[in-house]
């Protein structure tokens, strides 16, 4: 695993490392999988991606795994992708919805657990459209200024074209840089007075997102603000405090509160204060990699676990969904569980107009200047 144990992304590293080691943990207790133990070897990457492949390197050609898990971000996936692929060895359940790891066909070494971001946006844009009435023209995009930003951007865009609106590419779209809170001139452009922006996009990270948050409503900019899940929804929510009300997140996992198995196993196995989203797609995936090792039998290579994979045989995860991979199909989920912030605490979004806040409540003297 090559993660983001340092830096502003730190907390969805650690937030998957525990989820992943958690549940090899509770697997080894038990024997292991075919009698032989799980081991997670995890090296910090900053989330940047110049660290990301000497790490993938040292994993493959010192470490030797058979497996590389729960890596974090599409920047860095970008330069893990290709070297999972020239070494043959499989990259599992990494933390991005980037299209660039769900090629048609897919790549063999490559398997996803969660839904792509191309579907948290089109999820995000029709319950926009549909259901709150707001036009595409009065929607903006603030994103990271990388393969990320432009992956979730690239869904939107898409899901805009797909109900008949041909100027998605025209829509006002602020940027900062990875791995800074430079989020002025991004919003600043948000602000432009010739625009009538009602839903704003957002495609980062979690501290620049809340920056942009706080500012905007500190400054009388009170549109709907959506995030996709890499956010990191536990840390946002923090980072927020009194400024989050309303605020929506799409999820590629349900409420870790709900009341699915899997998330009752989470609570039951999972330490409550490691208990989030994160740590929970994070369970998720070690669960999923277990039934695959599962499948591919005693003394298994990376061969036979994509084969196993790919056999076709139901795959189940305690979600009340039958999940099966093929040749074809490389990605476990494709479903969306959109969320939003009331009083502090993350709720399923049920209903798009509880989203709608009053705008008296952040309203200050100043405008932005």
């Amino acid at each position: 695993m090559s993660a983001a144990f340092s830096g502003p992304a730190s907390a969805l590293g650690n937030g998957m490392r525990e989820g992943i080691e958690t549940y090899f943990n509770y697997v080894n207790v038990r024997g292991g999988v075919h009698h032989r133990p799980l081991e997670l070897i995890a090296i910090d990457d900053s989330y940047e991606p110049s660290k990301t492949a000497p790490n993938m390197r040292r994993l493959i050609d010192q470490h030797e795994v058979i497996c590389v898990i729960g890596n974090v971000g599409t920047p860095t996936a970008a330069v893990a992708v290709p070297i999972a692929n020239e070494k043959s060895v499989p990259m599992f359940g990494a933390f991005t919805g980037a299209g660039l790891l769900r090629h048609t066909p897919p790549d063999r070494y490559v398997i996803n657990y969660r839904a792509s971001y191309a579907e948290e946006t089109a999820r995000m844009i029709e319950g926009l459209v549909k259901e709150l009435k707001i036009a595409p023209e009065e929607i903006g995009f603030f994103t990271q200024n990388d393969a990320y930003g432009d992956a979730g951007w690239r869904g939107a865009i898409s899901a805009l074209e797909a109900i008949g609106f041909p100027d998605a590419e025209r829509l006002p779209h602020g940027r900062y840089t990875r791995n800074t809170v430079d989020i002025e001139d991004g919003l600043s452009r948000l602000l432009d007075p010739r625009e009538n922006v009602k839903a704003v996009i957002m495609v980062g990270a979690y501290k620049p997102c809340a920056k942009f948050i706080k500012t905007a409503r500190q400054n009388n900019f009170n549109p709907v603000f959506l995030n996709v899940s890499f956010v990191g929804s536990s840390s946002l929510v923090a980072e927020l405090g009194d400024w989050g009300n309303g605020v929506i997140i799409t999820q590629v996992v349900p409420t870790p509160s709900s009341s699915v198995d899997a998330a009752i196993e989470f609570r039951r196995i999972v330490p409550p204060d490691s208990q989030n989203f994160v740590s929970f797609e994070g369970f998720l995936v070690a669960k999923a990699f277990v039934e695959g090792l599962k499948l591919a039998g005693p003394d298994a290579d990376a061969e036979d676990f994509i084969d196993g994979l790919e056999s076709g045989e139901p795959i189940q995860l305690g979600l009340g969904l039958e999940h099966r991979l093929s040749k074809t199909e490389h990605q476990l989920s494709h479903q969306i569980w959109p969320t939003f912030i009331r009083d502090g605490q993350l709720v399923p979004l049920e209903d798009w107009n509880e989203a709608i806040v009053d705008a008296s409540r952040y309203e200050v003297e100043e405008a932005y200047q």
